[in-house]
């Protein structure tokens, strides 16, 4: 039986072959993201595979790649997952995004809030969906999926 802090990630790395150059609030993001991962999550393979893992996460012909691998680089599994499920979330995710990053320079605190409010929404959508798509290979916690869902955000932005 694997002990709870060897359920987790402790090294995530981003295939960024394919990404552009992004804007500040878009690196924050990504930063923030990867901090919080790394800090706290719960990462489980199916099976009693021992852990703690690294993850490598890219996006390759329109399919999101999870590649597990162990503490000491040595593979484990390889997750991949159609994107198209999640595609109309991303869309929206990021135009609700867009607004959001601009109200905050602009906007009241009031429409602030309603924006981020919807924000949040969407984002839990999406981490719920990533959540259900794993569950048969990997187990993983709303707050992993959560910011696991954001660096699939990321992924997607093109040039």
């Amino acid at each position: 039986m694997m002990a709870e802090n060897d359920r987790r990630i402790v090294k995530i790395t981003l295939d960024e072959r394919t990404v552009v150059r992004r804007n500040a609030d878009i690196e924050h993001e990504r930063a923030v993201a990867i901090f919080d991962l790394l800090e706290e999550n719960s990462f489980a393979p199916a099976g009693d595979v021992p852990g703690p893992f690294n993850l490598y996460l890219g996006i390759e012909e329109n399919r999101l790649v999870l590649d597990i691998r162990s503490a000491a680089d040595e593979p484990v599994d390889r997750v991949v997952l159609p994107l198209t499920p999640f595609r109309g979330i991303v869309k929206d995710y990021f135009l609700i995004c867009e607004s959001y990053f601009s109200a905050i320079r602009t906007a009241s605190p009031s429409r602030i809030e309603a924006i981020d409010m919807g924000r949040r929404a969407l984002h839990n959508e999406g981490s719920e969906l990533l959540r259900e798509r794993l569950a048969e290979r990997v187990a993983v916690d709303l707050n992993t999926a959560r910011r696991l869902f954001t660096l699939l955000c990321v992924l997607h932005i093109r040039g």
